[in-house]
C-alpha cells in the first residue's frame, strides 16, 4: 500500500516537535510496511495538499489533525474513488472515535493497513459538506468570540471561551428560524440549530454518539427558548458537553432540510470551523459519498 500523509502543522500533537512528531508518524507507518510519503502542510492549504495527492497513484490519502482538518481534506475526496485514512491529532476527534479508529498513533496507522474500506455518509449545507454536524446561533458565535479574543488579545483557549460565553449571554441572541421538511414548515425563535450528518443520541457533544453513519439521515436539534439563564446554562452545557436531548431541544431525524430566516447570510459552525453562509441553507445527505479505511462496523 502506498500513501500520501498530510499532517496539519496546528494540531493539537503537532504542537511540541513537529519534526519529531512527524518522524514518529513515518516510522508508525513502516512498522506497519506501507509506504508513505509523510509531509507537514499549513492547515489553510489542507485541501490543496489533498486534491494534489488525490491526483496521483497513492492507494490512500491520509490526514492527521483534529475533525477541522479531516473535514476540510475529506470534502475533496467526496464522490472520488480514492481512500481516506485518518489520524485522529485533534482534541476531540469525533469522526475517528465514532468511526471506532483508536485514537493513539499505531492503533490509527494499523485501522488504515488493516481495516475495511467503509462507505459513510456526509452531510451537505449549500454545497459545503460535513462530516460530523454544522450549527448556527450561540455555538458558532460563542466561537467567533473566542478565537477573536485568541487573536486580538492572546486570550488562552479556556479563558476565551468564558470570556465568550459572558458576552453572549449578555446579548442573549435568539433568532427566528422556518425549517421546511418532509413536505411541512415549522418556525421557531431559539438561540440554536444543529443539524447532524445521522443520527446523534442524547447528549449531543459526548464521545461515540453516533452508533451508525450509514443511515441516510440528519438529526436535527432546535434549542428550546428558555430565557437569559436558560441560554447560559445551554452555554455553559455545551462547553462541557452536557446538552441533554430531551431537556433542550426539539429533535427529528429527516433526509433533507431547507432552513430560512429573516437575514440573507449567517455563520455557521461546521465541523468546529466557523464559516459565513448565505441563507436560505439547504442541508442534505450525500449517502455512502466517502471511502474511509477503518475497522469494520459491527451489528
Amino acid at each position: 500500500m502506498r500513501a500520501a500523509v498530510l499532517l496539519n502543522t496546528t494540531a493539537k500533537a503537532m504542537k511540541d516537535e513537529p519534526e519529531a512528531q512527524a518522524e514518529r508518524v513515518a516510522e508508525a507507518f513502516r512498522a506497519a510496511a506501507i509506504s508513505a510519503d509523510v509531509r507537514m502542510v499549513p492547515c489553510d492549504q489542507i485541501p490543496e495538499a489533498t486534491r494534489a495527492a488525490a491526483a496521483t497513484d497513492v492507494d490512500v490519502v491520509v490526514l492527521g489533525g483534529g475533525d477541522g482538518t479531516i473535514s476540510s481534506g475529506a470534502e475533496v475526496l467526496v464522490g472520488g474513488d480514492k481512500r481516506l485514512g485518518v489520524l485522529p491529532l485533534g482534541t476531540l476527534n469525533h469522526f475517528a472515535r465514532d468511526l471506532g479508529i483508536p485514537i493513539e498513533l499505531d492503533g490509527a496507522v494499523r485501522a488504515i493497513a488493516e481495516g475495511a474500506v467503509r462507505q459513510v455518509d456526509v452531510g451537505d449545507a449549500n454545497g459545503r459538506v460535513f462530516l460530523n454536524n454544522s450549527s448556527l446561533g450561540l455555538y458558532p458565535e460563542m466561537l467567533r468570540g473566542r478565537e477573536q479574543l485568541r487573536q486580538c488579545r492572546g486570550h488562552g483557549r479556556v479563558l476565551a471561551m468564558i470570556k465568550a460565553g459572558v458576552e453572549v449571554f449578555r446579548r442573549m441572541p435568539v433568532m427566528a428560524v422556518t425549517l421546511r421538511a418532509m413536505g411541512g414548515a415549522t418556525r421557531f425563535v431559539t438561540p440554536f440549530v444543529f443539524v447532524g450528518n445521522n443520527r446523534y443520541e442524547m447528549s449531543l457533544f459526548e464521545r461515540g454518539v453516533r452508533p451508525a453513519l450509514d443511515k441516510g439521515e440528519l438529526s436535527v436539534y432546535v434549542a428550546r427558548n428558555t430565557g437569559r439563564f436558560g441560554i447560559l446554562r445551554l452555554g455553559l452545557s455545551a462547553l462541557l458537553g452536557r446538552l441533554d436531548q430531551a431537556r433542550d431541544f426539539d429533535a427529528t431525524c429527516v433526509p433533507e432540510l431547507d432552513l430560512e430566516a429573516r437575514r440573507t447570510a449567517i455563520y455557521l459552525a461546521v465541523d468546529g470551523e466557523i464559516v459565513p453562509m448565505s441563507l436560505p441553507i439547504r442541508f442534505r445527505v450525500r449517502e455512502r459519498a466517502l471511502r474511509v479505511l477503518a475497522p469494520a462496523a459491527t451489528a
